[in-house]
C-alpha cells in the first residue's frame, strides 16, 4: 500500500496553515507536503512537524511572483540569479525540515523567448540545482504540469520533456515528479505510463480528472493506479494534491476506504 502525504496547499484549508499539520496527522497521514513555506520561519513549520510526528515530503523552489501568475523562472535568461539564490534559499529551509525532495517549476515561456534559449537556461538552472542539492543529499524534482487547462504555456508539459531534460543533465538526485492529474490530461494511458517511467519516478503527487478534486469524482480508477505502484514496488511518498469537492473531511473517503 502506497505511503500517503497530504498536500497542506490544497487540503484543511478550512483553517489557517500552520493548523493544518495537526488535521493531517489526525486524518492519518504520516508525510505533508505544500507550494511553498517561504511566508513562515523555518522553524516555526518544524516544530509542526516534530510535535506531530510528520515527514517533510516535498515543497518547490521559489517560483518567482507567484501572485502575479508567475510558475517558476527556470527557463527564463534574466531570471537566473534570481533562480540560483532561490535554490540556496530553499535548502536553508529543506535543511531546517529534513526535506530530502524540492520540485523545481520550469515556468511559464514568454512568446517572445525562443524555445532553444529557455531550454538551454532551464538546462543550466536544474543542472546548478541539481549539484548543490545533490551536495547536501537532496533530489530535485522536475514536474510536467498540463498546458491545456491549468497552466497554458507551461514550458515542461509532457513527461517526455522532463525524461529528455533529465538525460541532458546528466546527474544523479534528479528525478520525475509525476503529478497524475496533469499527466492524465496531457498524455492519458495511466498505468501503462506509470509502468513506463518507473525508473524515473521520485515522487507521486494525484487528484481526480476533471475538476483535480479527490479520487471518485472524476475519471481515473484510483484502486487501479495505487495497485499498479505496489506491483512496481513503488517504495517513495504519494501526495493527495487534489482540491475537495465540498470540504477535507467528507473529500478522505478513498482514504477510509484503503483502511487508512
Amino acid at each position: 500500500m502506497p505511503r500517503f502525504a497530504a498536500n497542506l496547499t490544497m487540503l484543511f484549508n478550512e483553517v489557517d496553515f500552520l493548523e493544518r499539520f495537526s488535521l493531517a496527522a489526525a486524518a492519518g497521514f504520516k508525510g505533508v507536503e505544500f507550494l511553498f513555506p517561504y511566508e513562515f520561519p523555518a522553524h516555526e513549520i518544524a516544530a509542526r512537524l516534530n510535535a506531530h510526528e510528520l515527514s517533510q515530503v516535498l515543497f518547490n523552489l521559489p517560483p518567482g511572483d507567484w501572485d502575479s501568475g508567475e510558475r517558476g523562472i527556470a527557463c527564463l535568461p534574466d531570471r537566473v540569479e534570481e533562480f540560483r539564490e532561490g535554490v540556496i534559499r530553499a535548502l536553508h529551509y529543506a535543511e531546517a525540515l529534513n526535506c530530502k525532495q524540492l520540485n523545481c517549476l520550469a515556468g511559464i515561456k514568454p512568446p517572445a523567448l525562443s524555445h532553444d534559449l529557455a531550454w538551454q537556461t532551464l538546462r543550466e538552472n536544474v543542472s546548478f540545482a541539481a549539484t548543490e542539492l545533490g551536495a547536501r543529499g537532496v533530489t530535485l524534482m522536475l514536474e510536467a504540469i498540463n498546458s491545456k487547462v491549468d497552466m497554458p504555456g507551461f514550458f515542461l508539459d509532457t513527461s517526455e520533456k522532463v525524461i529528455e531534460l533529465i538525460a541532458q543533465v546528466g546527474l544523479p538526485h534528479v528525478k520525475l515528479q509525476c503529478d497524475i492529474y496533469h499527466m492524465q490530461i496531457m498524455e492519458g494511458d495511466i498505468l501503462r505510463r506509470i509502468r513506463q517511467l518507473q525508473p524515473h519516478i521520485g515522487h507521486i503527487q494525484f487528484a481526480d480528472n476533471p475538476g483535480r478534486h479527490e479520487p471518485g469524482t472524476g475519471e481515473l480508477n484510483f484502486s487501479n493506479i495505487f495497485r499498479v505502484l505496489d506491483d512496481i514496488s513503488y517504495d517513495g511518498w504519494v501526495s493527495a494534491e487534489y482540491r475537495p469537492s465540498t470540504n477535507t473531511s467528507d473529500s478522505l473517503n478513498w482514504l477510509s476506504a484503503l483502511g487508512r
